[in-house]
């Protein structure tokens, strides 16, 4: 890891960064993240340890808390944290996407009311765009959001929301006008909210560390001085976040390929048969080496592509969709692998493997799963 972060020449502060977050991570996380998976435990108390940190505002501006960090310094973070535990990393992402969102977008008055309690993860925020029947399709989505004086009155459902019902706030996607892309606006909603409920908590494959839960608006009462940007706005907004946080999710898929690589590579190293330790068989060794080279050449992707996000280089989001389809491929495929590694030891909960297999597998799903991610590519390669 410290090979690869030399060879793209991380400058001094980044190299600080990295250290910081993996020093939490190793000290807050690691220890706790088996039993929080095996409990499905959500943990809102070392979550908001990483406020302090600089963690909750991690690329917002620095008069309202935030860190005002670039995008290859959020990878980093991303990166070191799912080491320990991708489902905890993967909140901490969309918590920031969402303070990001509020940050950019938002009023000075939004900015002061909602942006400093979230960048001190005081508040906790979540990210409401899929409904049950829009999912790739976002600008599909139909909960409803109509005048009423001066409130907004919702109704439909948000679904696979991460942190649902745990979170403090909610920016959230809704129909204000006409079908497609330029009838959506973009919501902050308090949980407090009149009229606003969540499902039970989805029992999942993975990501058990994190609470994820329908979002029910029953006649659901939003201020209007709670929408960010104009009316037909919120599809812009929207998408607006998406490139950070496919890279995110690439990052949070990185950390834990890297992890079970080097699971894999200890067990290697120890495990006997036939006379010798694993790790003397060259099966084994080739397979190793492929894990080495792919897990290499999905970071420097992903540092190339955040690169890219920072500089606003026209080709971004072809990158963005490039590192996020790649990136979480083969981190599932080298996770994957180093359970096969493992043999039957790899298939027990105590090893820490199989949790990471299953963490990752959604995100080649979500954040525009990895088919959407080859058709974005595919329209810029065309376009350009």
């Amino acid at each position: 890891m410290d090979t690869a972060a030399s060879q793209f020449e991380l400058n001094e502060d980044q190299l600080a960064i990295q250290s910081m977050a993996r020093a939490f991570a190793a000290d807050r996380v690691a220890p706790k993240a088996l039993a929080w998976d095996r409990d499905k435990h959500f943990p809102a108390d070392v979550i908001r340890e990483t406020g302090p940190l600089g963690m909750g505002g991690i690329y917002v501006r620095e008069d309202f808390g935030g860190s005002g960090l670039k995008r290859l310094d959020a990878v980093l973070i991303f990166e070191a944290l799912s080491a320990a535990c991708p489902a905890f990393s993967a909140f901490i992402s969309i918590h920031n996407m969402s303070t990001w969102m509020i940050d950019l977008f938002g009023t000075e008055a939004q900015r002061q009311q909602f942006v400093p309690k979230m960048t001190t993860m005081e508040w906790l925020g979540s990210y409401c765009l899929t409904e049950p029947n829009s999912g790739s399709d976002a600008a599909a989505l139909k909960t409803t959001a109509v005048l009423d004086g001066d409130y907004y009155i919702l109704n439909g459902a948000k679904q696979f929301i991460s942190g649902a019902g745990d979170s403090d706030i909610y920016v959230t996607m809704v129909r204000t006008g006409e079908s497609g892309p330029k009838g959506i606006s973009a919501l902050i909603i308090p949980k407090d909210a009149p009229g606003l409920s969540f499902g039970a908590n989805e029992f999942k494959m993975g990501w058990n560390a994190q609470s994820t839960r329908t979002v029910i608006f029953d006649n659901c009462r939003v201020p209007v001085a709670n929408r960010l940007g104009a009316e037909g706005d919120g599809f812009k907004i929207a998408m607006g976040g998406l490139d950070g946080g496919r890279l995110n999710i690439a990052a949070c898929s990185l950390g834990g390929a890297q992890s079970a690589l080097e699971k894999a590579i200890n067990y290697a190293s120890e495990r006997k048969a036939f006379g010798k330790t694993i790790n003397q068989f060259q099966a084994l060794q080739f397979k190793l080496a492929d894990m080495e080279t792919d897990l290499s050449a999905a970071r420097m992707l992903l540092y190339t592509a955040a690169s890219k996000l920072d500089a606003k280089a026209h080709d971004a989001s072809k990158w963005s969709a490039m590192a996020k389809r790649f990136v979480t491929d083969k981190g599932f495929d080298i996770a994957n692998d180093a359970l096969q590694i493992h043999g039957g030891y790899g298939y027990l909960h105590d090893y820490g493997v199989e949790k990471i297999v299953r963490d990752l597998r959604v995100h080649q799903i979500l954040e525009g799963t990895n088919e959407i991610m080859r058709v974005i590519i595919a329209r810029h390669m065309i376009k350009h």
